[in-house]
């Protein structure tokens, strides 16, 4: 009972509170609602995101939109569909980037940037929070 009447317990309840709001959240891949694309697999998306592919299944470019290196969607998104940490992705470009193989997708600074980079961009793929989520951006079913 002491613990419960200790004047730091109300901070660690709210902190435990605000965690469980963080990981409630959920990261969705987007495109325009002009890309005839509806459906990818894990696997397709990350080969998108890693520069294995650069088309979608339908033939059209693919260009992927990446998020800061910091950025908790980021490190969500490619845990998510490539089951890799940030510093395996840093290593992956680095290793890439000195070899001449590929450059690292373009990166803007969060979701708002990555549904303006969206717009009227049919080739465009990003990820954002599903909070973030509006008419300006289609979610794909990623299986």
């Amino acid at each position: 009972m002491p613990f419960f009447k200790a004047s730091g317990f109300p901070t660690f309840a709210m902190l435990l509170a605000l965690a469980g709001n963080i990981a409630a959240a959920e990261v969705v891949t987007v495109v325009s609602p002009q890309n005839p694309t509806t459906t990818l697999s894990r696997r397709e998306v990350s080969n998108i995101f890693l520069g294995k592919i650069n088309r979608f299944p339908n033939g059209q470019p693919a260009v992927p939109i990446d998020q800061p290196e910091d950025s908790q969607q980021r490190k969500d998104f490619y845990r998510d569909v490539s089951n890799k940490q940030p510093a395996d992705i840093k290593a992956y470009w680095s290793r890439m980037i000195f070899t001449g193989r590929g450059q690292p997708p373009m990166v803007v600074e969060g979701d708002e940037q990555v549904k303006k980079s969206l717009a009227g961009r049919p080739d465009g793929i990003g990820y954002i929070d599903r909070a973030a989520v509006d008419d300006t951006v289609k979610v794909l079913a990623v299986q």
